[in-house]
């Protein structure tokens, strides 16, 4: 099963002004489409060669470090553009946030968590929402890596390359991080992954 580059659900211009249009073509056309292109080519003649993206992005992990940065890449951004919609943010749908308040004991708490990983995560890397033992976790990782290969299953993620914010607040990556959360987050979709989780 090779990859490919997943339209983008909106317009270019549909997050203004929490995500640009010149960030959405940068990073959807660019930097995704070079995952899709450099995955493809070091996926060709190895074992994970038809498999799932899942199943690769968890087979490759320590074994095939570009196969698995690629490949972990292109999981996380088919998935990062679903997590976002215009006019994002807003009412968690009911049985997630009962979740969330179970684990957290209560929304903001879990923001507040979700904000402090991407924050904290030193370099290159991802926030996450994550189920593991059946309840709502906040974790990050470096680089590629997600919640798949550490036994979690990934709900949420923010990227936070450099990439992903600069062109529109520069080095505000806290600013940046309470826009996502606050003004961006698909939480249908969200509620999605997690009744699958």
């Amino acid at each position: 099963m090779s990859f490919t580059l997943p339209d983008l659900p909106y317009a270019y211009d549909a997050l203004q002004p929490y995500m640009s249009k010149e960030t959405l073509e940068f990073h959807h056309d660019k930097h995704h489409q070079a995952y899709v292109t450099n995955g493809n080519n070091l996926l060709k003649g190895t074992e994970w060669e038809g498999k799932s993206l899942e199943e690769v992005v968890k087979g490759s992990f320590g074994k095939n470090a570009g196969l698995f940065n690629n490949a972990g890449q292109h999981y996380n951004h088919v998935h990062f553009w679903k997590w976002m919609k215009p006019n994002g943010g807003g009412k968690i749908p009911g049985k997630l946030e009962k979740a969330i308040i179970d684990s957290f004991g209560s929304v903001d708490k879990m923001k507040e968590d979700f904000i402090q990983a991407g924050v904290t995560q030193f370099g290159s890397g991802w926030a996450w929402l994550a189920v593991k033992d059946g309840k709502v976790i906040v974790s990050k990782t470096p680089n590629g890596e997600n919640p798949l290969v550490h036994g979690a299953t990934p709900i949420l993620g923010c990227d936070v390359w450099e990439h992903s914010y600069y062109i529109d607040y520069r080095n505000r990556r806290p600013d940046y991080l309470k826009a996502f959360v606050e003004n961006l987050v698909n939480w249908d979709h969200v509620e999605e992954m997690f009744s699958k989780a």
